[in-house]
C-alpha cells in the first residue's frame, strides 16, 4: 500500500488575471490531495522474477484547498486589489473524491535489459466543485465557465530500462514514452464547469539508484506534442454563436520529477 500526501508550492504569472493592465503573480502552498492505494501481484513475485502484473486500487481524498485564494490587482472597485481563487491550475485540490486504478508490469529478457509499463486513471465522479473563476468578467460568453470542473485524470507509460552493474550496482537508467492529460469528458458523472482538457506526449529518459529498501529516482520527461483539445463548454459555445472557440492552456516544455520510496 502506498501513502502519499504531496506539499505544494505554485506561482503563476498573469496578465489577463490582474485587469489587463500589468503582469503580476499570484501563488498557492500548503498540503495537496491525499493518494491512498493498495497494490496486488497478480503473480508470485518469488516465482516470477521474469515479468509480472501488479494492480492498484485506491482513492484520491480531497484534502487539498480547491478554493485557495490571492490578491489580484486591478479587479476590485476603482482598480483596487481584491482576494479571490487562485487558477484551477494552481489550486491544491479539486475537491473531488475519486477512484484510482493503476496498472504497472515489467518484463526481464536477462538480468540486466527489460520492459516496463504504467497504466493510470482517475475518476472523478463530481461534476464541479462551487469554486467561481471569475471568467464571466473578462467576457460574457464565457459565463458557461464561471465554475470549476472536477475532471478525470489519465497517464500511460512504456519504454526500457538497463541496469549497469559492476561498480555502479543498483543504478538503472530507463528510456520511455509517456502520455498524459485530463479528458474532455469524464467516464462518470457530467463534465460541465470549466476545464482545460489535452494532452502530453513526451520522451522520458531517467534514472533509478536502489540501495537496500530504498528506491531513489529521476526523470526528466521533455514534450514533443502538446493538444489543448475543445472542452464541453468549448463545444457548448462554438455551436451557440457558430464561431469556432478553443480555451487558453499552457504546456511545460519539460518536467524534473525527483523521488524515493520505501519498502516496510
Amino acid at each position: 500500500m502506498v501513502v502519499g500526501m504531496p506539499l505544494l508550492g505554485n506561482s503563476r504569472s498573469s496578465l489577463y488575471e490582474h485587469g489587463r493592465a500589468e503582469r503580476h503573480r499570484s501563488g498557492s502552498y500548503g498540503l495537496g490531495d491525499m493518494r491512498i492505494v493498495g497494490y496486488h501481484w497478480m503473480l508470485d513475485p518469488a516465482k516470477s522474477k521474469k515479468g509480472n502484473i501488479q494492480l492498484g486500487l485506491g482513492l484520491k481524498l480531497p484534502t487539498g484547498e480547491e478554493n485557495y485564494q490571492d490578491y489580484f490587482q486591478n479587479v476590485g472597485p476603482n482598480k483596487t486589489p481584491e482576494l479571490r481563487p487562485v487558477d484551477q491550475s494552481i489550486q491544491l485540490g479539486d475537491g473531488g473524491t475519486a477512484l484510482i486504478t493503476e496498472l504497472n508490469g515489467f518484463y526481464n529478457f536477462n538480468e540486466r535489459a527489460g520492459l516496463y509499463t504504467t497504466l493510470f486513471y482517475m475518476v472523478n465522479p463530481r461534476e464541479v466543485n462551487g469554486v467561481r473563476t471569475y471568467r464571466e468578467t473578462l467576457n460574457a460568453s464565457l459565463a458557461n465557465e464561471s465554475i470549476m470542473s472536477v475532471p478525470d485524470q489519465y497517464m500511460a507509460r512504456l519504454g526500457a530500462n538497463y541496469s549497469l552493474g559492476g561498480k555502479l550496482n543498483g543504478v538503472s537508467v530507463l528510456l520511455g514514452g509517456r502520455l498524459e492529460g485530463i479528458p474532455v469528458k469524464d467516464l462518470v458523472g457530467g463534465s460541465e464547469g470549466f476545464r482545460r482538457p489535452g494532452y502530453i506526449v513526451s520522451v522520458e529518459p531517467g534514472v533509478n539508484y536502489m540501495v537496500k529498501k530504498m528506491n531513489f529516482f529521476l526523470t526528466a520527461p521533455f514534450a514533443v506534442e502538446r493538444n489543448r483539445t475543445q472542452s464541453v463548454t468549448d463545444k457548448e459555445a462554438t455551436a451557440k454563436t457558430g464561431v469556432f472557440r478553443q480555451g487558453d492552456a499552457a504546456f511545460a516544455d519539460w518536467v524534473l520529477n525527483l523521488g524515493f520510496s520505501v519498502k516496510f
